[in-house]
């Protein structure tokens, strides 16, 4: 903890000299900023589901994802159907069962309620873990695309902006690579 102490007021002083010679921010109109912005840069910023939606390689796993979503829908609904009719055969006849079938009737249905359950449980983790390993090769992909143009501007960090975590970014100190990224994975492909 110390030496962070000592780090920061080492380095505070020398991040607020440079902060005074920083040129005027390039403007968000600009793709590339100039070469005497980048050299004072150490910060890069995007979105970073933005740039995923982008992709082209999404569309074909949003399909791939709703093709399996279908499928544990029309399950979850077959045994959905299959409750009923056998919740609403056990209200028709539960005036003629005598008392053992009647509780036996009734322990099945609780069980065949339980296992629904624990399927749509299942199904929604299982859907989960899909949507991940899908996502994971473009997620690489973007990730690796970030990174090239990261080195190649020289930035220190680079910020995802989604869901508000990072609120202010100085343009002073920081740039928009969203477009930089977008052209390196035109590359990759």
């Amino acid at each position: 903890m110390r030496f962070y102490a000592i780090f920061l007021a080492l380095c505070l002083p020398l991040f607020c000299l440079a902060q005074t010679e920083i040129p005027t921010p390039v403007s968000q109109e600009t793709s590339v900023p100039s070469e005497e912005t980048l050299k004072l840069t150490f910060i890069g910023f995007l979105s970073y589901d933005s740039v995923l939606t982008v992709m082209p390689q999404r569309s074909i796993v949003e399909k791939q994802l709703e093709t399996l979503t279908a499928q544990y829908e029309a399950e979850l609904k077959r045994v959905e159907d299959e409750f009923n009719q056998k919740y609403e055969a056990f209200l028709d006849g539960r005036k003629d069962f005598p008392r053992t079938i009647l509780l036996k009737r009734q322990n099945e249905l609780q069980q065949l309620m339980q296992r629904n359950i624990e399927f749509r449980e299942n199904s929604l983790k299982e859907l989960q873990q899909a949507r991940e390993e899908a996502y994971a090769p473009l997620r690489r992909q973007l990730n690796e695309a970030i990174a090239i143009v990261a080195k190649r501007l020289k930035l220190a960090v680079v910020v995802n902006t989604d869901a508000n975590a990072c609120p202010f970014i100085d343009p002073d100190v920081a740039v928009d690579i969203r477009q930089e990224v977008e052209k390196e994975l035109s590359k990759l492909k």
